[in-house]
């Protein structure tokens, strides 16, 4: 079957979709079919075949390429959805409610309202949704998010001076653990290791695997290693630069001396 991959949003997931017979082209603007009606998306994965069987469930159509109406239209539901999120946390406010709003949006045929918020506890929001309901005439749905997916949407900026990963080119957030900062010898300070958001920085998990197998053929710490100046014991690694800090002690004069060498040029004693 030909099927599109297709975002909503900028580093949205992918959801896919039946092109049926019709060929489309990477970033083209296609109206499509969705359990909660008609959505604008862009189409960022493209005529791809793939075996029935890889899915499911039956996959929703591609309705048609967006024209140019179909663009001012949903330029017109972006411009009423920040109107709507202003409107949204003033009533939210005047019912005593603890949320902030991030971010809302319409789908395209403005059948359904959705609105993203932030709260420290639990929020009673039924006489809000009656109450927007009653106002915009739509659907209304109100989503509590995490402090990831808020830094998300509001994209901040790292530590590194660039744009935070998941707002950049992450759609969706790998479990991380501290074992990670640990495993890369990173200092464990929760100001050096943590994001915006306050959990362990993304990035984290990007070289992991690379470290897990630099750690498995550098020489321990404590280790006695024979190097081209003689015989030495392991006193610190540097897995970035491949290389190990040995200890040699000088016989002839009773001094130590620390070196860095390249773990290639390394031979491991038991």
């Amino acid at each position: 079957m030909n099927v599109i991959g297709v975002r909503f949003k900028e580093t949205g997931k992918i959801y896919y979709f039946d092109a049926e017979d019709q060929n489309f082209r990477y970033k083209q603007k296609v109206i499509v079919d969705t359990e909660d009606g008609e959505e604008f998306g862009e189409v960022v994965l493209y005529n791809v075949d793939i075996e029935k069987e890889k899915f499911d469930k039956k996959l929703n159509k591609v309705l048609r390429i967006a024209n140019e109406e179909d663009i001012k239209t949903h330029f017109i539901n972006e411009l009423d959805a920040k109107k709507a999120k202003k409107i949204c946390q003033d009533k939210a406010d005047g019912y005593d409610l603890n949320m902030k709003i991030v971010d809302c949006g319409y789908n395209f045929d403005r059948s359904k309202l959705t609105f993203y918020f932030t709260s420290d506890k639990r929020v009673d929001f039924r006489d809000l949704v009656k109450d927007l309901a009653s106002t915009f005439k739509s659907r209304i749905e109100l989503r509590q998010i995490g402090v990831r997916d808020y830094a998300k949407l509001v994209k901040h900026y790292g530590s590194c001076g660039q744009e935070c990963c998941c707002s950049r080119h992450l759609t969706d957030f790998a479990p991380l653990s501290i074992k990670y900062a640990k495993d890369q010898n990173i200092s464990l300070d929760p100001s050096k290791i943590s994001g915006v958001c306050g959990r362990l920085m993304c990035c984290l998990a990007f070289e992991e695997d690379n470290y897990l197998n630099l750690k498995k053929v550098m020489p321990k710490y404590g280790q006695s290693v024979e190097t081209e100046d003689g015989q030495g014991v392991v006193v610190g690694s540097d897995y970035v630069r491949e290389c190990c800090k040995v200890r040699i002690q000088n016989e002839s004069d009773d001094q130590a001396i620390e070196k860095d060498y390249k773990i290639c040029n390394l031979n491991k004693l038991k």
